[in-house]
């Protein structure tokens, strides 16, 4: 059986990205073709431009197990300095060659290849038709994209990145140890090593939810900075404090998804000062409706 193939990055599965697989879908039915996805271990700008690669929406690995839930088949390939210099004819071979492709499928601003650059629709498909493919393209899904999303969470939008991505965004992580400052102030924090490829959301405070690896959930107060009001300046931190939560969580897997921007980080003139602010920052997080 033939493919119909797509390939890229598929960074954060998105509202564009599903639309652009359910296209490919009903053309394999419509044609007797498998629909497969092709994709990276990492994101290509990683290998060409390193200073310019963004955070990731999510971890490959998440992306994959989306992609195969959402009925495709996917295969993932390193992307090295052999396939930065793939040319788009080379790669349309390639995917004629390994993986049976009859069409191939673009998003409506996708480029391919080390010539790909120069190259727009009916120079794929001229291409393509040297190949064998035939070359589709998918609708345009206005105002979403991946860079957009990444924007939007930079900025503390969390509410507009989940409205483009179709789901409710989080970070993964494990607690791991720290200085025990909240503990001291009264409110004891997990500390969330994440892994650094990811995007984080603007510094400052947010209300949360919490799952932990056992399923159980709790809302919390995060904190995502530098803790200003004790004079560091390090690397950007996440703590978190879950609310009713008593238990041993140090070593644990936990997903955190923010609910809502409270406040921006800030230096306070005292602990006692920043004890108060984190008090006002529980209860206007409890008020909240569940999301």
């Amino acid at each position: 059986m033939g493919r119909i193939i797509t390939t890229g990055t598929f960074d954060g599965l998105h509202l564009g990205h599903m639309e652009l697989l359910e296209q490919m879908k009903g053309f394999g039915s419509r044609h007797g073709l498998a629909p497969m996805v092709v994709t990276f271990d990492r994101h290509p700008l990683t290998e060409i431009a390193p200073q310019r690669v963004p955070g990731l929406l999510l971890l490959p690995s998440v992306r994959n197990r989306k992609l195969r839930a959402a009925g495709v088949e996917v295969v993932e390939i390193p992307f090295d300095a052999a396939m930065r210099g793939v040319s788009a004819g080379e790669w349309m071979a390639l995917l004629r060659r390994d993986y049976d492709a009859e069409a191939l499928m673009l998003g409506y601003d996708n480029t391919f290849g080390s010539d790909g650059a120069a190259m727009n629709v009916a120079d794929y498909r001229r291409l393509g038709a040297s190949h064998g493919l035939e070359i589709l393209t998918a609708p345009v899904v206005p105002g979403v994209s991946s860079s957009a999303i990444r924007k939007a969470i930079a900025e503390g939008r969390i509410g507009d990145a989940d409205g483009m991505l179709g789901y409710e965004w989080e970070i993964p992580g494990r607690v791991v140890h720290g200085r025990g400052m909240g503990r001291n102030l009264g409110f004891p924090t997990a500390n969330i090593a994440t892994d650094p490829r990811l995007q984080l959301p603007a510094n400052g405070v947010y209300a949360s939810t919490v799952t932990l690896d056992d399923g159980s959930s709790f809302r919390a107060v995060t904190n995502v900075g530098r803790r200003p009001t004790f004079g560091e300046n390090g690397p950007v931190s996440i703590e978190t404090h879950l609310l009713g939560f008593n238990g041993d969580i140090y070593g644990r897997r936990l997903s955190l998804r923010p609910l809502a921007f409270l406040r921006g980080e800030q230096r306070f003139d005292s602990p006692d000062s920043l004890k108060k602010q984190i008090a006002a920052d529980v209860e206007e997080t409890l008020s909240l409706k569940n999301t």
